[in-house]
């Protein structure tokens, strides 16, 4: 059972803070800066960050995807490096290893280095969603083997997301330091696997693949999954979710 009393007293003594210095540069900053705050310890856990909640801050106004969760291909066996190995490209620093880095939607295929398209497809029929290759040269499809089950994805959906702790916050920077100021949160709850679903049908959903190569020690050439994200705007969470909750 969740309980939002505790995480709405702790987000309304953090906005009642004013402007805080980032603790850490770049765009993670802010989600660094308030989980610290939070008391939540950095970690790469599956499970819910904060009292049952996964807890995201993103920038007030901005159009950004938000990571809602990574997840490796289901199939085939070792899809990252078949990915990798079969259409990435060299590192201009280091030649002979390759990386992949694109992102996908469903309702058309993108372009990657002119050549190449790529689009996810709900495959309704063997419950998978499926990640399509097509030779932009010939039109051909060439490659469906690599996909995800629908077992899989609503695994990873619930077991860290069944309740989002979404926050937005003003920012400024000071001396070249940027600061946030939490203005505003959200509690989304009761996300669906049939929601997701049909996020994807409708192009709501992007799927961000980042895999890359070890460049030096006892890895060195062997496949870095960076994470495969599956990212959607904040402004569409409330089509993944059932239950919406203002925090004054």
């Amino acid at each position: 059972m969740i309980d939002k009393t505790k995480i709405e007293k702790e987000f309304n003594r953090i906005k009642s803070l004013g402007f805080i210095p980032s603790r850490r540069k770049h765009n993670t900053g802010i989600g660094k800066t308030f989980e610290d705050y939070l008391g939540v310890t950095e970690n790469n856990d599956k499970l819910p960050d904060f009292d049952g909640f996964e807890v995201k801050s993103q920038r007030a106004l901005t159009s950004s995807f938000l990571t809602l969760f990574t997840k490796s291909p289901t199939g085939p066996k070792q899809a990252n490096t078949y990915l990798r190995d079969k259409y990435g490209e060299e590192y201009e620093e280091y030649p002979g290893l390759k990386k992949l880095h694109t992102s996908i939607f469903s309702n058309k295929f993108n372009t990657y280095k002119l050549r190449t398209g790529f689009i996810i497809v709900n495959d309704k029929e063997n419950s998978v969603v499926r990640l399509e290759v097509k030779d932009l040269v010939t039109g051909e499809i060439t490659d469906k083997s690599v996909y995800w089950s629908y077992e899989d994805l609503s695994k990873a959906l619930h077991k860290k997301l069944q309740a989002l702790f979404y926050v937005n916050a003003e920012t400024r920077k000071v001396n070249g330091v940027e600061e946030f100021h939490y203005t505003q949160a959200d509690i989304y709850l009761n996300p669906t696997l049939e929601n997701l679903l049909k996020l994807i049908d409708e192009g709501k959903l992007m799927v961000d693949i980042r895999i890359g190569s070890y460049k030096s020690g006892r890895n060195k050439g062997k496949t870095h999954d960076h994470g495969t994200g599956f990212r959607i705007r904040p402004s569409d969470l409330s089509l993944l979710y059932n239950d919406t909750l203002d925090i004054d």
